[in-house]
C-alpha cells in the first residue's frame, strides 16, 4: 500500500540553540529537537542515561510488599514457583526471578504454560497442578492482572499468590497477597511503560535489599543485578514497549552487561547468531536475532526451553539449548513463510480495499504460535486491523486469534466491544489475542468491522511514514553517520532516524538477495554518489524498481556497516518513490 510521506518541521532556531548550549553536532540537535528534546539538560539525559536514574524500586506500587512476602517464604522454606509466560518479555522476566531466588537460597521453581495448549497467563489446571505440588506461594511474571478467577482457585487452594505485571488490569483486581503494576489507575506511579521483564528486576532488586537489611546490597548481588540489567533490557526490545525513561536506560546499561559480562545462555546465544564476536551490541541486535527465537521456542510449545537458556549454569546445556531454540527458529521460519502466503492469497480473495476496514481472516490448518507474526505483516502491507485465527483441526476446542493494530485502534477496546461473540480476550492496544469457536466467526467478523468502519476514516487508512530530514548522499559520511549513533539505543519510542533524498538513481539492477530471496540489494546514485542500500523485507520490490529508468527519491535509515573489519555508511530502504517528469 503506498505511504504519505510526513517530513518533520525544521526549526532552525531551535536546533542552533540546542547546538550551543549542549555542544552538540548539528545533526544530533536537529534529531533531537525534531524528538521534542529543545533544553541542554534534556539531551545530556536522553544521550547518556545513567543507570542512578532508575527509580528506586521501593517506588513501584506493591513492590516493597512483595518483597516482604517473598523473603518470609525464603526464610520459611516454602516452596516458591515463578509463573511465566511464554514469550522473550515472559521469559527473561522468569528467568531473573529464578536467578534472584537462587541466589538468595530459595526453594524456587518456574512454570510457563504451553502457548498451544494452555494459552496467555493463569490457567485452572497449571493452578490445581501446583497445589498437588505442595507450592505455598506463586509469584506471576508478565501475567495474571487480569486472572480474576484463576486467583480467587488460588487462594481456595491455600496457595499465598504475588502478581507482577504491566497488561492492562479488568475491573477489578485480582485476589493476591500483592499486586507489583507499573500502570494501575490508581498508581502514581511516574512511568507506567516498564514491561514484565523490567517489573521482575525492579522486585529482585527490592528483594536483594531485604536480604541485605539495607539499600546498599553486597558484591555479590550487584554483579546479579548487572546481569539481570541484561535480562530486562533484552524483555524490553522484544516485547517493543517504548525505549524511553527508564526503559532507555534499562537498554543502554543492559546493551552493556550482554556485551561484556552475558548469563552462560545468551552467551551461547550470542555465538549461535554470530553476534560473539562484536564490540558492542545494539538494539536491533536484541530486536531481529536474540528475542525472536526465544519467541520462536515460546511459539512452538517450548518456552521452557528458553527460561532453561537463560537461567543455566552448565556451559555445554547452554550450547545445545542455544543450538535447539536456533533450530526452533528456523522452523518457525518455515512456517511463517508458508502461511504468508496462504494468508495473503486468502486476503486477496476475500478483502476489498476500497469497502473493507479490516481483515480478519480464519484457517483450521494455520499454527496459532505463528499466526501473530502473519498478521503483523498483514497490517503493515494493506494498513488495516489484522486478525488471524487459528481454528482448532479437529473442531473441539476455540479458535485462537492473533490481532495487530493499524490507523492508530486500540485493539483490547475493539476486541471488548466484540466481547459476546468471543470465548475470551486479552492484551494491549496495539496486539491483543483471542479464543472464539468456529460458529462465531463470520458474526464477529462484522461486528468487528463495524468498530473499526466507526472508528477509523478512510484518510487514517493511508499509511503514514515519518522521515526526520532530507539529506544528500554526499552528506551522509561515516562521521555524521557515526553522530547519528549517539542517538542509540533504538527501537520503538526511539526508532532510528529515517531521512529521505531525492534525484536518485538506481546504479544496475537491484539483486534479491536471503536464504527466499525474501530481501533486496542495490546501489543508489546521487550526482556520482554513489551508496549501497538494503530492503529487508522489500524482495517484492525488484521487478517494480527495475523497471524504472527515471529518478526517484528515497526514505531510508542510514547505518553503518561493518563487515571484515570494514566500516561503510550503508542505507535501509523504507520506502521509494518514482519522480514525475
Amino acid at each position: 500500500m503506498p505511504k504519505r510521506w510526513r517530513i518533520r518541521p525544521h526549526d532552525q532556531v531551535a536546533i542552533a540553540e540546542l547546538q550551543s548550549s549542549a555542544g552538540i553536532p548539528p545533526v544530533v540537535a536537529q534529531l533531537l529537537v525534531g524528538r521534542g528534546i529543545r533544553e541542554a539538560e534534556e539531551a545530556k539525559l536522553f544521550l547518556e542515561p545513567k543507570l542512578t536514574g532508575l527509580r528506586d524500586p521501593d517506588l513501584l506500587p506493591g513492590n516493597t510488599l512483595a518483597a516482604e512476602i517473598i523473603w518470609g517464604a525464603i526464610q520459611a522454606k516454602s516452596r516458591i514457583v515463578v509463573y511465566g509466560d511464554y514469550d522473550a518479555d515472559g521469559m527473561t522476566a522468569t528467568a531473573i526471578l529464578v536467578r534472584c531466588l537462587r541466589l538468595l537460597n530459595a526453594d524456587v521453581h518456574y512454570y510457563v504454560p504451553n502457548r498451544i495448549d494452555e494459552g496467555y497467563s493463569l490457567n485452572e489446571e497449571a493452578i490445581r497442578s501446583l497445589a498437588e505440588q505442595k507450592t505455598d506461594l506463586i509469584v506471576t511474571v508478565d501475567c495474571g492482572v487480569a486472572s480474576l478467577e484463576e486467583a480467587d482457585l488460588a487462594a481456595e487452594l491455600g496457595m499465598t499468590l504475588i502478581v507482577t505485571d504491566h497488561h492492562q488490569a479488568a475491573s477489578s483486581m485480582p485476589r493476591a497477597a500483592a499486586v507489583v503494576h507499573p500502570g494501575l489507575p490508581d498508581s502514581d506511579y511516574p512511568f507506567p511503560g516498564l514491561c514484565g521483564a523490567a517489573v521482575a528486576f525492579k522486585l529482585a532488586w527490592a528483594l536483594c535489599q531485604q536480604a541485605c537489611g539495607e539499600k546498599k546490597v553486597t558484591d555479590r548481588m550487584r554483579n546479579f543485578l548487572m546481569e539481570a540489567v541484561g535480562l530486562a533490557a533484552l524483555g524490553t526490545v522484544a516485547d517493543v514497549v517504548p525505549l524511553i525513561d527508564e526503559n532507555r536506560i534499562l537498554v543502554r546499561h543492559g546493551l552493556n552487561s550482554l556485551t561484556h559480562s552475558p548469563p552462560l545462555g545468551v552467551e551461547a546465544l550470542l555465538k549461535q547468531t554470530k553476534l560473539g564476536d562484536k564490540r558492542q551490541l545494539e538494539g536491533e541486535d536484541l530486536g531481529f536475532s536474540l528475542a525472536p527465537r526465544l519467541n520462536a521456542a515460546g511459539r512452538l510449545g517450548h518456552a521452557e526451553i528458553g527460561v532453561e537458556l537463560l537461567t543455566t549454569e552448565d556451559s555445554a546445556r547452554a550450547e545445545k539449548l542455544a543450538q535447539y531454540i536456533d533450530e526452533l527458529n528456523e522452523e518457525r521460519k518455515s512456517l511463517e513463510r508458508s502461511m504468508l502466503l496462504s494468508a495473503d492469497k486468502q486476503a486477496k480473495e476475500k478483502f476489498d480495499p476500497l469497502t473493507d476496514p479490516a481483515l480478519v481472516l480464519a484457517d483450521h490448518q494455520w499454527h496459532a504460535g505463528v499466526i501473530g507474526i502473519v498478521a503483523g505483516r498483514l497490517a503493515e502491507k494493506y494498513n488495516i486491523p489484522t486478525i488471524l485465527i487459528a481454528g482448532d483441526p479437529i473442531g473441539v476446542k476455540p479458535g485462537i486469534g492473533s490481532a495487530r493494530s493499524a490507523g492508530g485502534l486500540n485493539l483490547h477496546w475493539a476486541l471488548a466491544e466484540c466481547d459476546e461473540h468471543l470465548r475470551s480476550h486479552g492484551g494491549h492496544a496495539a496486539a491483543a489475542g483471542m479464543r472464539i469457536i468456529d460458529k462465531n466467526v463470520p458474526a464477529f467478523r462484522r461486528a468487528f468491522c463495524d468498530v473499526v468502519r466507526r472508528e477509523i476514516s478512510n484518510e487514517d487508512r493511508m499509511a503514514e511514514l515519518s522521515i526526520d530530514a532530507e539529506a544528500a548522499l554526499s552528506g551522509l559520511t561515516k562521521q555524521t553517520v557515526q553522530q547519528i549513533e549517539s542517538l542509540a539505543p533504538f527501537g520503538h519510542g526511539n526508532r532510528r532516524p529515517v531521512l529521505c533524498a531525492s534525484n536518485v538513481r538506481l546504479d544496475g539492477a537491484p539483486k534479491r538477495i536471503g536464504a527466499s530471496g525474501r530481501h533486496l540489494s542495490m546501489t543508489f546514485d546521487q550526482h556520482g554518489v554513489k551508496l549501497r542500500a538494503v530492503a529487508f523485507g522489500g524482495g517484492d520490490w525488484a521487478d517494480e524498481l527495475a523497471a524504472i529508468d527515471g529518478e526517484l527519491s528515497i526514505a531510508f535509515r542510514p547505518v553503518i556497516n561493518h563487515f571484515r573489519g570494514r566500516s561503510t555508511v550503508e542505507l535501509h530502504l523504507d520506502d521509494w518513490r518514482a519522480e514525475e517528469g
